[in-house]
């Protein structure tokens, strides 16, 4: 009867993850380019060949790495502070909650325009700002240093809140009692926080962490729209070089072995997070 019931949601699985998934590995053990006709030709894992010595592959990921390291551990940091802030009793707090939620609640693309132009030189507010210091323009989206910084900026911006809702609704799970208990025990907020707050909110981290990685790593329109991939590729993800190399190269083989192999990548780093966080309640309670 348990099968029966799951059985929909099972069949739904399949159809938009598991056919994907299989059709991207058998599309990666065959040509399908332009100088096949579009026609998918065996051709015995010269993409995989292909990928192994393609620089600009491997500087892909670790700029996808970069900003997904970067960008998921500021938003859990914040996210924790404003869920606690929030979490607390004070007039209007309802309204600072519904406004909190608005970032996230708008279209990626239309969030990385206004972020591109608050960018933008010399019409930017941030370069407004530093001309009027006399610094003068950076050039913040034209540098290779700094224009990765940008998109992690408004990636945060963006995704801060779906960390956030996530945590507080954890935190509200959270019986006060055990917080009056503790302080009628002698403890200090700082350690209610690790001893009972962060071992409780333990479950809806590694929710919250395992989807955010999920998320950044496959960036692909917030970097289109923000950068280009540019300056020089240098703010390029794995999700965007896929795109480029079957939309303008029209090269359906190498593009879904980039996805493929960025799909396993993905599942190893979401076990390893896993395994991180599930050890780090026993790591920070033998610390406090």
């Amino acid at each position: 009867m348990n099968i029966l019931l799951l059985l929909p949601a099972l069949i739904l699985i399949f159809i938009v993850f598991v056919i994907p998934i299989v059709r991207y590995y058998w599309l990666s053990i065959h040509a399908s380019s332009v100088m096949t006709g579009l026609i998918p030709v065996p051709n015995n894992g010269s993409n995989w060949l292909r990928i192994l010595s393609d620089d600009r592959f491997w500087q892909d990921l670790f700029q996808t790495l970069r900003f997904t390291f970067t960008s998921v551990t500021i938003e859990i940091l914040l996210a924790i502070v404003i869920a606690l802030l929030l979490n607390q009793k004070f007039q209007g707090r309802g309204i600072i909650r519904a406004i909190s939620l608005l970032p996230w609640a708008l279209p990626t693309t239309i969030m990385a325009l206004g972020w591109r132009w608050i960018f933008n030189t010399p019409y930017g507010p941030i370069e407004q700002i530093f001309t009027l210091l006399g610094i003068g323009t950076i050039n913040i989206l034209s540098n290779p240093h700094l224009a990765w910084i940008a998109t992690v900026i408004a990636d945060v911006w963006k995704t801060t809140p779906f960390i956030m809702i996530i945590l507080l609704a954890g935190l509200q799970t959270i019986p006060s009692d055990l917080y009056e208990a503790f302080k009628l025990e002698g403890g200090t907020e700082i350690q209610s926080f690790f001893k009972i707050t962060f071992p409780l909110l333990q479950p809806y981290l590694i929710i919250s962490i395992l989807f955010r990685i999920a998320q950044a790593f496959g960036v692909f329109d917030l970097i289109q729209v923000m950068t280009g991939g540019g300056p020089a590729n240098s703010t390029e993800s794995l999700g965007l070089y896929a795109y480029i190399n079957s939309m303008r190269f029209l090269d359906f083989g190498y593009s879904a072995t980039i996805i493929f192999l960025t799909f396993i990548i993905l599942i190893g780093f979401c076990i390893l997070g896993w395994l991180l966080i599930s050890q780090s309640k026993r790591f920070l309670s033998s610390e406090i």
